[in-house]
């Protein structure tokens, strides 16, 4: 679609139009979240921003199941610790990484 076509009263409103619509929150999310995406969204992981109790949280889940797979060697526990570690370790690296920028 063209708009060097239209006369400019009616490019005047179009603008204001777009403007009005950018400037709506609400519109912009919902129309994101239409958008259909081939894979994960990298800027929502990489502007993630975890709490400290969700660190530390995630650090005793972590340090509680390598315990108990030392001691048991279950696989289970093993497996669970294997899929709890990286995002533990992911999350303090974010945490610390914001403390340290003040």
């Amino acid at each position: 679609m063209t708009i060097s076509r239209l006369p400019d009263h009616e490019q005047r409103i179009l603008d204001e139009v777009e403007r009005e619509l950018r400037r709506d929150r609400r519109l912009d999310r919902r129309l994101r979240t239409l958008r259909l995406r081939r894979g994960p969204d990298l800027t929502r992981l990489a502007s993630y921003r975890p709490r400290t109790l969700t660190v530390a949280l995630l650090l005793a889940l972590s340090v509680t199941l390598m315990v108990t797979g030392i001691v048991t060697s279950e696989p289970a526990v093993i497996w669970a610790f294997a899929v709890v570690w990286p995002p533990t370790l992911f999350a303090a690296f974010r945490r610390l990484h914001r403390w340290s920028r003040g």
